[in-house]
């Protein structure tokens, strides 16, 4: 570990590009140390993180709440796998579902395994409960989606990227075009065999995508009529980051199904979850499902801990208030250049397009020299840059990382 410290930045990277798989492809800076909205690299340089590691920091870096549970359960019982009962698991189901408002939580890890996890947990309910034959359910998701890379998600994804040279893929789902409710009945009246709507209340990976207003209320709306579950994935958007505990929230939308991760750990453990009430979660017997390291000690007690952390620190409201703050700066700023198309978002939860092609690399390089300025953050699809500090970024904080955004854009403008 001592050697690994005295790393120097180039040499750690080309310690990952030669031995490590090259499924990423970095922004080129190194962190060894996070506090708050705050991450040094090797060479002692300040950022700003205006990433929050795809929002699962939403709490700050090292937080000392969530540190200080998961290092004291640590010390005491760390895995027992779900052979045994653990004195923790439960607490932590019990916290969550009176905290989200559902009857029964089934913990995994990851967001992917989540995903999989509710739709597992769709299709069961569609053959026991709705009474679709077996083999024939399907469920109706989004274009333009990210739920995940498994096998099965990159199945009914439409990005290259992800989907190509991986077939064949699992069949069962159908895509429809995002935040478009004639699309929706369209499937939901003509197929009786639909058992459920998964779908991200705002499009993080597509570029923050935020839908109309109304869309997701008439979407469960119509997941009702027609006796279909609304799934609803808020592992990016949920945990406060979007200025409301959950995304949904913002039109007062009660999901059949909740999927969660990311901020659920605090950014210090995997942590992920599935939430749903009795009349679908209690088709899952043992056996149908599970993880070794699902529902571990450490991991209950950390999610018990960064959820205190969102309530006590009032963070949801803070994400509101700056959100608005930030949206209206850009949009000063917006209103001056040809540079940038739009800034767009809810919450702390925002992108910005750059008036450029998609396969561009101005968004890249915009990235880069906002690294040289201080600020970490990273293009989605091309020419959109997503920015999504931590929560707890005060007002003072917020309006210095706009000024060093816009000082930055100004050097790209033509």
């Amino acid at each position: 570990m001592a050697v690994l410290d005295q790393l120097s930045s180039q040499k750690a990277i080309d310690l990952e590009n030669k031995y490590g798989a090259h499924n990423y492809h970095p922004l080129p800076v190194v962190l060894n140390r996070g506090e708050g909205v705050y991450v040094w690299d090797v060479e002692g340089k300040k950022y700003y993180d205006f990433l929050s590691a795809y929002s699962a920091v939403n709490q700050g870096h090292c937080h000392p709440k969530i540190v200080g549970a998961m290092v004291n359960q640590a010390q005491t019982l760390t895995l027992t796998s779900r052979a045994f009962y653990n004195d923790v698991l439960g607490k932590y189901e019990k916290f969550a579902c009176e905290f989200f408002g559902f009857d029964k939580l089934l913990p995994m890890n990851t967001g992917a395994e989540a995903v999989e996890t509710a739709l597992k947990l769709c299709r069961k309910w569609a053959y026991e409960v709705k009474g679709i034959d077996e083999n024939e359910a399907e469920i109706v998701v989004c274009k333009n989606n990210f739920h995940g890379r498994t096998t099965t998600i990159i199945s009914f994804s439409n990005d290259p990227v992800a989907r190509k040279n991986f077939g064949p893929y699992t069949k069962g789902f159908i895509k429809i075009d995002y935040d478009n409710l004639d699309a929706l009945e369209t499937e939901l009246k003509s197929n009786p065999n639909i058992a459920g709507f998964l779908v991200e209340p705002i499009q993080g990976e597509a570029g923050v995508y935020v839908p109309g207003e109304g869309y997701l209320t008439k979407a469960k709306a119509l997941c009702k009529k027609y006796n279909v579950l609304f799934i609803a994935d808020e592992v990016q958007t949920g945990i406060a980051r979007t200025g409301k505990l959950l995304a949904v929230d913002h039109e007062n939308v009660k999901p059949d199904v909740l999927i969660l991760g990311k901020a659920l750990s605090g950014g210090a453990y995997p942590v992920s979850a599935v939430l749903a009430n009795d009349n679908i979660m209690n088709v899952i017997k043992p056996g149908n499902h599970g993880s070794t390291f699902g529902g571990n000690p450490v991991a209950a007690a950390v999610a018990i801990a960064a959820l205190e952390v969102v309530r006590d620190e009032n963070l949801a409201e803070n994400a509101e208030t700056l959100g608005q703050l930030f949206r209206s700066e850009l949009n000063k700023y917006i209103e001056t250049t040809d540079l940038v198309k739009l800034v767009r978002g809810k919450g702390l939860l925002n992108a910005i397009v750059i008036n450029d092609e998609e396969e561009s690399d101005k968004a890249w390089n915009i990235c880069l020299a906002l690294r040289d300025n201080g600020l970490l953050a990273k293009p989605t699809h091309g020419n959109i840059i997503r920015f999504a500090p931590p929560l707890i970024m005060n007002e003072e904080q917020l309006l210095d990382c706009v000024s060093i955004i816009v000082k930055t854009l100004k050097q790209f403008e033509d």
